[in-house]
């Protein structure tokens, strides 16, 4: 019982690991960012999580729900609440001049929120059904781990490159992944309530995902400066985590 535990926990911190694992990279970038650095990092970040909203989310999420309805509701759900979160946060963004790269560590963060309820969801099923629900939480939660390692640079990079100390602008990135445990261990507590809700909590995240991805990282890909070596990133990203997720699972 104590190895279970033990690997459940792991499991569940495994995907916090991921973030500041890719924060970690603010120490290996140049102080000056150039556009296509820049560029590079958020076109890879995109492309693996637009690879992971399928292959680690969607997918998942139709295969635990005997009809698409769960699935097709926490997919719009998660793209309607970050409207509604974005526009909330244009209105202070207003009143307190927070800047873009605050904006992208607040739609990060936010969004890996239901990522770690997911997370704490599938590994509460496997403490009462060891074995194959074990394998299944632990495919999960390396999916989300290998996505999380670009978000975290993605926070950490850009803030160093404004001038930032570098241990700020890692612990930045890292703090963006704190949320994740939090919320699966929360979920943990609470799986028998919110078991049956899986499908939607990983479609959730999905939509949100796309959210990010379509908002905030793949338009900061245009521009002639960079724009070629970002969107090859955007590919190179996707065929990654493609692959990985097809090894994986």
């Amino acid at each position: 019982m104590f190895t279970e535990i033990f690997l459940v926990l792991f499991g569940i911190f495994l995907p916090f690991f991921g973030t500041a694992l890719g924060a970690g990279a603010v120490w290996l970038v140049p102080r000056r960012e150039t556009d296509v650095l820049r560029k590079s990092l958020y076109g890879f970040a995109a492309g693996v999580m637009l690879a992971s909203l399928v292959w680690s989310l969607l997918i998942p999420s139709l295969e635990r729900s005997r009809t698409p309805t769960a699935t097709i509701l926490g997919f719009l759900g998660g793209i309607v609440f970050f409207l509604l979160s974005d526009s909330l946060f244009e209105r202070a963004a207003k009143k307190n001049r927070f800047t873009g790269n605050q904006k992208m560590a607040f739609a990060v963060t936010l969004h890996n929120v239901p990522e770690g309820m997911a997370v704490g969801v599938a590994f509460a099923r496997a403490l009462t059904d060891p074995g194959s629900a074990l394998d299944s939480a632990f495919l999960l939660s390396v999916g989300i781990t290998l996505q999380n390692l670009p978000e975290g640079s993605i926070i950490s990079a850009p803030l160093s490159a404004l001038g930032k100390p570098k241990r700020r602008a890692f612990a930045a990135g890292v703090l963006s992944g704190v949320v994740e445990p939090v919320g699966a261990l929360l979920a943990l507590l609470l799986t028998s309530l919110i078991e049956g809700l899986l499908p939607f909590v990983l479609s959730f995240a999905a939509g949100a995902m796309l959210y990010v991805a379509a908002d905030e990282l793949i338009p900061s890909l245009d521009g002639d400066s960079g724009k070629k070596t970002g969107l090859f990133s955007l590919g190179l990203g996707f065929a990654l985590m493609m692959a990985m997720d097809v090894i994986f699972g």
